[in-house]
């Protein structure tokens, strides 16, 4: 029987906890957390002051701990992401940790039943699809292995969700440009948060220049990263790949006039042919 569940070893955790800690994060992050009953998480971004995403992360409310929450996050920026939330706290009764050298994250799409016992398991508030998070003792997360990574990975870009470092850069993208607003990680009515005013304009003007898009390929993938092109026209880039299944960052209006004119888009020779058109807002 094929792997159901997978330890995301790219994956850590920061624990935000204290009795200013619902707030702290209302006022920093694009999704709203005050909302979030206890076991449930959302898709969330921290941004700069020009809406540009600096973190991603599924923000859950801890189980039995109505004021502690946990930032599952790119292990490579946990300890960035916390000495970043310290930076607003100024007199907020908060405590930010980097547990992730504790606390491992695993990824399930099956029944759970695979999961150690007391792990807190939430659903992946982005797509259906992508099943079940769990937030778990390291050690026993790693027990659960890496088997079924390729499936989840394969999941993921079938679900279009883009990951941070392959399929954009952070700090270059806002978060309509890799369908955060798309994907249930932006909340357009909980009020002010880093960024909110740039972030209000796009979704109200409809300036979304540039999207993550779900894409085939005719050939073998070559690395994220290699442009995509309009014969010598750069429109984007790609990003991860999963058999002749992909993702890439493009510009919607150069995009749109490639497929006007019947003209292939191609990367590093390969062509690749959309599922759907991009949406500019």
């Amino acid at each position: 029987m094929s792997p159901t569940a997978a330890f995301l070893a790219d994956r850590g955790v920061v624990r935000v906890e204290g009795e200013d800690a619902p707030g702290f994060l209302q006022g920093l992050l694009t999704n709203d957390v005050l909302a979030l009953a206890a076991g449930e998480a959302r898709y969330a971004a921290l941004l700069t002051p020009q809406g540009k995403i600096l973190f991603d992360f599924l923000v859950l409310r801890a189980p039995g701990a109505p004021a502690a929450f946990l930032l599952d996050c790119p292990k490579a920026l946990a300890a960035d992401l916390a000495r970043r939330l310290a930076i607003y706290k100024l007199r907020a009764k908060v405590a930010i940790l980097d547990e992730s050298a504790a606390l491992g994250v695993v990824a399930d799409w099956g029944d759970a039943a695979d999961l150690a016992a007391g792990a807190m398991v939430y659903a992946d508030p982005r797509a259906a699809a992508l099943g079940r998070r769990a937030i778990l003792p390291r050690d026993a997360a790693e027990a659960i292995g890496e088997a079924g990574l390729a499936a989840y990975e394969a999941g993921r870009i079938a679900a279009g969700a883009p990951k941070g470092g392959v399929d954009f850069a952070y700090g270059d993208a806002f978060p309509h440009d890799v369908d955060m607003d798309l994907l249930n990680g932006v909340d357009f009515k909980k009020g002010c948060y880093v960024g909110q005013e740039v972030v209000s304009r796009m979704k109200h003007r409809g300036e979304a220049r540039r999207r993550v898009v779900k894409v085939r390929l005719s050939g073998a993938a070559p690395e994220p990263g290699a442009p995509v092109t309009d014969g010598a026209l750069a429109v984007g880039a790609l990003g991860g790949a999963a058999g002749d299944r992909a993702l890439a960052l493009v510009r919607v209006d150069r995009v749109a006039a490639a497929l006007a004119a019947g003209r292939p888009l191609t990367t590093a020779g390969v062509v690749l042919t959309l599922d759907d058109p991009p949406a500019a807002s």
